[in-house]
């Protein structure tokens, strides 16, 4: 069934049309957006096509990926990984379980982007690197071994296997990327909930409340971890922040001045494009593709949650971990499936 020939589920919110080609890249943390002319985004696709990297054999042997079903079989879902080349390290994550990608760079952040067949939102759920999984091949450990042992197919695996369904793309980002792309789009404004000052660069201060960032604050800001304590441990509060910065960061995109401004629209794909890495099934075509199916899809269609757990932990042999909900897991693999991720948000309490 072609895209036009889809029919679009009733849902609870009136999704409203934005009069807008958008250009959907996989520029940021999550899918990145610009107004453009047909052929105009070509061109762009192609800036990022020739500029980002590829990541070579990013998913699992055909015979342990799970079979698609034909309720979801024009879904899409996009593994994207959050790596940093900073030379200074924090002390505590030296010895982590990191993967190596092509940029140098260390895995350490993991969101699943889930795209519905009708195209009419985007969901973001951000896995915690120290969840404690079943890993295929190498037994429970936390999801971030998997990097580590296998690389990133062993990854892809792993979170198939946990949900059910397919990892369509793979998107390797590296935070450095978020200094010139914020200074691109003019600084972003964002309404920080809780000040802080960065442990490893104390000439930053993130006061409460709202203020607006340039590049160097907004690498700062989505790096910070040490700062925070409290219930769930600091990578809660980062994971949470990452989220907040990077719907901030579209809403700019998105916004009039920067969608009627060409010059600005290629300085956004060239800054950001050679922090990017891709499966090599990622391309410009596949780029411009996906942007002309998704239209009317705008800031307020997209949902940010952290993929459900029961907090902070220790495994049998000491280690740190985050424990996750099963029951609560299952329903959303179980609605990844059937392509209703809409209504597993609508009845799910996600707010953790």
């Amino acid at each position: 069934m072609s895209f036009e020939e889809q029919p679009t589920r009733s849902r609870a919110k009136k999704k409203k049309r934005t009069g807008r080609v958008v250009l959907l890249s996989i520029l940021s943390l999550v899918v990145i957006a610009a107004l453009v002319a047909v052929g105009y985004a070509w061109n762009l696709g192609r800036t990022f096509d020739d500029n980002s990297q590829k990541l070579e054999n990013a998913f699992p042997a055909e015979e342990t990926r799970p079979e698609v079903k034909k309720e979801s079989e024009n879904a899409l879902n996009i593994l994207l990984l959050g790596s940093d080349t900073r030379a200074q390290r924090e002390n505590d994550e030296q010895n982590d379980d990191f993967a190596t990608l092509p940029n140098g760079g260390r895995s350490d952040t993991m969101m699943l982007v889930h795209i519905p067949s009708d195209r009419s939102g985007v969901y973001v759920t951000s896995i915690m690197r120290d969840t404690w999984l079943d890993l295929p091949g190498i037994g429970e450990a936390k999801i971030n071994r998997a990097f580590a042992n296998g690389g990133v197919a062993k990854a892809v695996e792993t979170l198939e296997g946990l949900f059910g369904v397919r990892i369509d793309h793979v998107a390797s980002v590296d935070f450095e990327g978020f200094k010139g792309l914020t200074d691109a789009v003019g600084g972003v404004t964002i309404n920080n909930p809780i000040a802080f000052r960065p442990i490893h660069n104390k000439s930053f201060y993130f006061p409460e409340g709202v203020q607006k960032l340039d590049g160097e604050e907004a690498l700062a800001f989505v790096r910070e971890r040490k700062a925070f304590t409290g219930p769930g441990g600091s990578d809660y509060r980062r994971v949470k922040n990452q989220q907040l910065f990077v719907k901030a960061l579209l809403g700019q995109i998105l916004s009039k001045d920067t969608l009627t401004n060409p010059v600005k629209i290629q300085n956004v794909v060239s800054e950001f494009a050679p922090f990017v890495a891709v499966d090599d099934t990622l391309d410009a075509g596949k780029v411009v593709g996906i942007a002309s199916s998704m239209i009317n899809v705008s800031t307020s269609d997209m949902e940010f949650f952290t993929l459900p757990n029961n907090g902070p932990g220790r495994s049998a042999d000491g280690q740190s971990i985050v424990i996750p909900d099963m029951d609560t897991i299952n329903k959303f693999g179980e609605a990844l499936q059937n392509d209703t991720v809409d209504e597993f948000v609508a009845s799910t309490d996600l707010s953790q």
